[in-house]
């Protein structure tokens, strides 16, 4: 339950159109839901803005069930991370709102109209097609939480005239997300470009060398360009969210 859906409540309580024991009912998980094998904070929106999100890698298709089953009762907006197609299709028949992005390997179902809550454009930037996976799911989060989000993908340091060719697309976002593997270079090109808050994400993208990711991760954590600040590697989600809370009104 986020502040828009309990002060309806609240307003249809006042106005006698909901009777006090259906309220009640209505609050009665309001902190947390207790299912066995998991424990629903659905305290979080009222909290942080928005509703417990999923990790659906390492979860069973029936825990997966019964946490959305729970979030969807109260009217939450779901965003699940981490589903893959074999998943997406059994929850898709479980939940008919349910939409499968299957590049970003996310799961999302709108119960509640998204507002757009932030100040300005998320800008996301891949640096290879490789990397796109990890970038359609910052995309995906970014949106999910009430963002306009644009995307500029394939401007690697290998052919860095790509990326100068959109400057003025990158000096209008608001935050930046950064997303690239191999050497993880260009997080610290466009750093020093713009003026903004950049997110850099290291992607598991390389051949024997890049160490599934850790040759990035370090070279982005040793970035000569300030305002530079880096996430997990292939942690598209987490870069997302972290945008998402810089870009809020």
């Amino acid at each position: 339950m986020d502040v828009t859906a309990l002060k309806q409540l609240l307003e249809r309580l006042s106005r006698g159109e909901v009777a006090v024991d259906e309220a009640l009912e209505n609050l009665k998980h309001l902190p947390f839901e207790e299912l066995g094998d998991a424990t629903i904070d659905h305290h979080r929106g009222l909290r942080q803005g928005f509703p417990e999100v999923i990790f659906g890698g390492t979860k069973t298709l029936g825990q997966l069930e019964r946490i959305i089953t729970a979030l969807v009762a109260k009217k939450n907006n779901i965003l699940a991370t981490r589903i893959d197609e074999d998943k997406a299709y059994y929850l898709g028949q479980a939940f008919p709102g349910a939409v499968y992005h299957s590049e970003a390997r996310c799961l999302t179902i709108e119960q509640q109209p998204i507002a757009i809550r932030g100040r300005g454009a998320i800008l996301i930037v891949s640096a290879g097609t490789s990397d796109l996976p990890v970038a359609a799911e910052a995309a995906v989060t970014a949106r999910m939480l009430g963002n306009r989000v644009e995307q500029l993908h394939d401007v690697g340091v290998a052919g860095i005239h790509r990326l100068l060719a959109r400057r003025e697309l990158l000096l209008t976002a608001s935050v930046l997300i950064v997303v690239a593997g191999m050497e993880g270079a260009l997080p610290s090109v466009v750093g020093g470009l713009v003026e903004r808050p950049v997110i850099a994400v290291p992607t598991s993208v390389g051949y024997g060398a890049s160490f599934g990711g850790l040759a990035a991760l370090l070279g982005m954590l040793n970035s000569c360009a300030a305002g530079v600040t880096v996430v997990n590697i292939d942690n598209g989600f987490g870069a997302g969210y972290a945008a998402s809370l810089i870009n809020r009104e």
